[in-house]
């Protein structure tokens, strides 16, 4: 029996082909991105080996590229909220997800002109919800085994970690000391 180009089976393979080409743009684009905030589309379609086309038909533009690249690290750093409360104490847990968020946040604002004004709260209002969401689980964690403050709210916590992303980075670098700080605000019992 033949198959006919509408069958499922036609279908589910031109998905998984275009899921793996979708997938290596990505992380062509990440990387080229990475490297210089100058590269092409035509050298980033080159790099994840797709042509020009593929590139376009995926992203018909730099911003949709940039854009989905932002969503991507961030439904990776919401997902990651679990797996953290997996195998650490939920302070802890909440540490190394805060310091993936502000590498995630300045990534997003060293985009600088590659996302208009438009874009970047776009991108907020969407990612919002979900980050809000995972601060919440990691600080519920923590609340229940009793090591942070039950009036402890996600969305002060979320504005307290701006300071983290606009503080220097490099080998001036004040995140960590200032993220110190906002935990131990948050335990029960400072440590002193």
């Amino acid at each position: 029996m033949e198959t006919s180009p509408d069958s499922k089976e036609g279908d589910g393979m031109v998905r998984s082909d275009a899921r793996e080409n979708r997938a290596r743009i990505l992380e062509a684009a990440r990387q080229a991105f990475a490297e210089s905030g100058d590269t092409s589309m035509n050298q980033i379609a080159q790099r994840a080996g797709v042509g020009p086309g593929t590139l376009y038909r995926n992203f018909p533009t730099r911003e949709a590229l940039v854009l989905a690249i932002y969503q991507h690290e961030v439904d990776q750093l919401v997902n990651s909220a679990p797996e953290l409360l997996a195998t650490l104490p939920p302070l802890e847990a909440l540490r190394r997800w805060t310091t993936d968020l502000v590498s995630a946040m300045r990534k997003k604002h060293g985009l600088g002109d590659a996302l208009s004004p438009g874009a970047h709260q776009a991108i907020t209002e969407q990612t919002y919800g979900p980050v809000i969401a995972a601060i919440t689980q990691l600080l519920d964690a923590g609340k229940r085994d009793g090591t942070i403050r039950t009036d402890a709210d996600p969305g002060d916590f979320l504005q307290l970690t701006g300071a983290l992303w606009r503080a220097a980075s490099g080998s001036k670098d004040r995140s960590q000391p200032m993220l110190g700080l906002i935990l131990d605000g948050l335990r029960t019992h400072p440590q002193r």
